[in-house]
């Protein structure tokens, strides 16, 4: 049975479960839900009529006498002013919940209202004490009855919706939040926001690179163009009488395994002892219908010319010379004035560029190179892979391409195929091993004995990286020299630059050879680097001596090798000589440009 005490119409006071009194204000307070927690009463509050039907059930099982409707009657005036206090109260959590719903999710604008409204810092609708304001503000309640009507309760279950407090039309006090459903979109302010903040980083990177282009031309304006290789040739060294030697290393040893040359090659020291190194200085002569003394416009009465041959051993391999060229090249213009190359079966001389340390990966480039009775000069480069020539323009060159045929293929049959030997790969297989890329003079008579005959020539390779080419040239006899190479090849040792006269192979008409390299090409410019001069004068060998059932059909069968020819020693053996007057080499100079 209840204890209830009579207090004035406006307050009254219940024990709680406990036993405790509770005042009707405080009682109110503790029947609003704490929204953040979600902890509500259990049991929603009835009509008066069914209060009063409760309470007159209770009272007559309860009581005896007359006191039982007294107090039926005070509760009913209790009971009824709760539900207008509960009425009112949702009222005020309507006009609330509508103040918020118009802000369209604009939570700058929820956290001012409630901040307002309630004095709090938090501007989340689920995070604030509406308990200890219920008698004290008019908004302080979100109307769900849309939810529970529908049955939808968002992020809520069940058992938290049962717990929400509700008034005596059934509406609950709390509307949450649909969770899983898409937000409400931002304001026209905050879209609007998002619009300039995007358009001023677009135009802020716009100006920077605006700004970079401009300082990049200012720069060029001001520093001008980059420097390059690009100029007229100028004398780098110059490689004529005693001076000859200086520039070179005698090699000391046996041919590589890669030649396999029937010689021994001797130091300096041993080549002079030999005599088979030497500078000679000798009369000029009338060879080319103009005296030496005219054409190298000497006062003197002798000219010099460095002179390398060979020498036989008792053992049957012959000593000879290799140089190797002390300074290393990228590019240049490569010029020799020879008059006499070693000739006949069993040779091999050569007069090339490579790195021999790192070959074939920077290269190599022949410029001269003969074979047993060859007499047409060829430049033939050696790469690794990916150097073709197939992409030559036309009407650049007057030679043409060296073939392959009856190259075995790996299955063992012979392909019998009619290539151009324009792949200057070492290991094509279309080609022969090592074969390379060779450009052949269109000329007869340009190497060997048939040169000799002549007085020898001047042959020329230009080798030029940023115009993306190798180019070369052959002149024999000495008559048929353009005067411009002829002039800066007389005037080369002058002290004075102004006194020397510069190279120009525009002048020169087409060379024979046209190798396109560098960017735009087939063949990187990559593929020749850190090369120098090699003089050298081999025997038989991988070469000469495969080829001398070929070249020297007789002798082979006299003999039956190249090597036991050359143990013969055979008078043949005195054309086995270089004389040479001089190696000029010139680079382009260097220029700002933007080639």
């Amino acid at each position: 049975m209840q204890n209830v005490t009579e207090e004035s119409p406006l307050m009254g006071t219940e024990e709680d479960e406990h036993g405790d009194d509770i005042s009707f204000d405080t009682q109110t307070e503790l029947s609003m839900t704490h929204i953040s927690t979600a902890s509500h009463q259990s049991d929603a509050f009835s009509t008066g009529s069914q209060i009063i039907g409760e309470k007159t059930d209770g009272d007559s099982k309860g009581s005896e006498g007359g006191m039982g409707d007294f107090n039926v009657k005070d509760d009913l005036m209790t009971e009824a002013r709760k539900a207008h206090l509960y009425d009112e109260q949702v009222l005020a959590a309507d006009q609330l919940s509508a103040r918020l719903i118009d802000t369209r999710g604009n939570e700058d604008v929820d956290h001012q209202i409630i901040k307002d409204e309630l004095g709090i810092s938090t501007h989340s609708i689920f995070n604030f004490d509406v308990s200890r304001h219920s008698s004290r503000s008019e908004n302080n309640y979100i109307k769900s009855s849309e939810i529970l009507n529908n049955g939808d309760y968002g992020s809520f279950d069940k058992k938290m919706v049962n717990e929400t407090p509700q008034n005596g039309n059934g509406v609950s006090m709390i509307k949450p939040i649909d969770q899983g459903k898409q937000m409400p979109p931002l304001n026209d302010k905050g879209v609007w926001d998002t619009i300039r903040k995007f358009f001023a980083m677009v135009c802020l990177a716009i100006a920077a690179v605006f700004v970079i282009l401009v300082l990049f031309v200012l720069g060029n304006i001001v520093a001008g163009p980059p420097s390059q290789p690009v100029g007229p040739y100028k004398l780098v060294e110059v490689q004529e009488g005693e001076d000859f030697f200086t520039h070179y290393n005698f090699y000391d040893g046996v041919d590589s395994a890669g030649s396999n040359g029937y010689v021994n090659y001797v130091s300096m020291q041993t080549a002079f002892d030999l005599g088979i190194a030497n500078v000679t200085y000798e009369s000029p002569g009338d060879v080319f219908g103009q005296s030496f003394s005219n054409y190298y416009n000497n006062t003197n009465d002798e000219e010099a010319f460095v002179y390398m041959s060979t020498a036989p051993t008792e053992d049957g391999p012959r000593e000879s010379i290799r140089l190797e060229g002390i300074r290393r090249y990228n590019r240049g213009l490569f010029v020799i004035d020879l008059h006499h190359m070693p000739a006949g079966c069993g040779t091999w001389p050569a007069f090339w560029l490579t790195d021999e340390g790192n070959w074939p990966l920077n290269g190599e480039i022949d410029i001269i190179e003969g074979v047993n009775n060859q007499t047409v000069v060829k430049t033939a480069l050696h790469t690794t892979q990916d150097c073709s020539m197939d992409d030559v323009p036309l009407g650049v060159k007057t030679g043409f391409w060296d073939t392959a045929q009856g190259v075995p293929k790996k299955d063992g049959t012979i392909d019998h195929t009619l290539r151009d030997a324009d792949d200057c790969f070492v290991y094509d297989p279309h080609q022969w091993l090592n074969q390379g890329c060779v450009a052949i003079s269109d000329e007869k008579g340009t190497i060997g004995t048939p040169l000799n005959k002549k007085g020898g020539g001047v042959f020329v390779l230009e080798w030029d990286p940023i115009n993306r080419f190798i180019k070369s040239w052959v002149f024999t006899p000495h008559k048929e020299v353009p005067t411009n190479l002829m002039e800066s090849i007389l005037t080369a040792k002058n002290s004075e630059i102004s006194d020397r006269v510069t190279p120009d192979p525009s002048l020169w008409g087409l060379p024979y050879a046209y190798f396109p390299i560098g960017q735009g090409t087939k063949c990187s410019s990559s593929h020749f680097r850190n090369m120098h001069l090699i003089f050298n004068l081999a025997l038989c060998g991988t070469v000469a001596g495969n080829r001398f059932f070929m070249d020297c059909p007789d002798l082979n069968k006299k003999y039956g090798s190249c090597n036991k020819y050359i143990a013969s020693n055979p008078e043949a053996m005195n054309e086995l000589y270089w004389k040479i007057k001089g190696v000029y080499v010139y680079q382009r100079a260097w220029e700002k440009s933007w080639a």
